[in-house]
């Protein structure tokens, strides 16, 4: 545990310079939102981030435009990703994990994690052959997740 704990000082200390260098004010409500998503799987919406710290925290006073602001800016600096659903808005996540794609379902909106090396090395592969120098990639695989399939069938 004490090298998640120093991961989480280094996150917070970049956190905290951020904030500084965007003219924003450190607060407790901001680091509790980061701390949620530090320690959580999940891909949040900025709404459902709001309600489960305001659930895990209910002496807190923090706004929704607060969530929305903060996530903006840790998804600007490269300390969150999102992923889009359109009208639906962002799903999103910390980006200290290590690099990893999603399968995504279309009906409930259920997001799997996956890492695959054979992918991996096709991408670079084709990067190679249109002799392209590839910095990153997001995948998004589409479809319906074992539940929301079996309910259709």
């Amino acid at each position: 545990m004490q090298i998640e704990n120093i991961e989480y000082d280094v996150l917070l200390e970049r956190f905290k310079r951020t904030l500084r260098s965007s003219g924003l004010k450190y607060t407790k409500q901001r680091e509790i939102l980061l701390k949620t998503l530090y320690h959580s799987e999940k891909h949040y919406t900025p709404e459902s981030l709001y309600v489960e710290i305001k659930q895990s925290n209910p002496e807190l006073n923090v706004g929704i435009a607060t969530v929305y602001r903060t996530l903006n800016l840790l998804e600007d600096s490269g300390m969150a990703t999102s992923i889009s659903f359109g009208a639906s808005g962002k799903k999103f996540e910390l980006a200290n994990k290590p690099h990893h794609d999603h399968l995504i379902c279309k009906n409930c909106g259920e997001i799997v994690e996956f890492e695959n090396t054979i992918i991996e090395q096709q991408q670079m592969l084709i990067a190679k052959e249109y002799n392209f120098k590839l910095t990153g990639h997001l995948m998004q695989l589409y479809g319906l997740c074992p539940k929301c399939n079996a309910k259709k069938g």
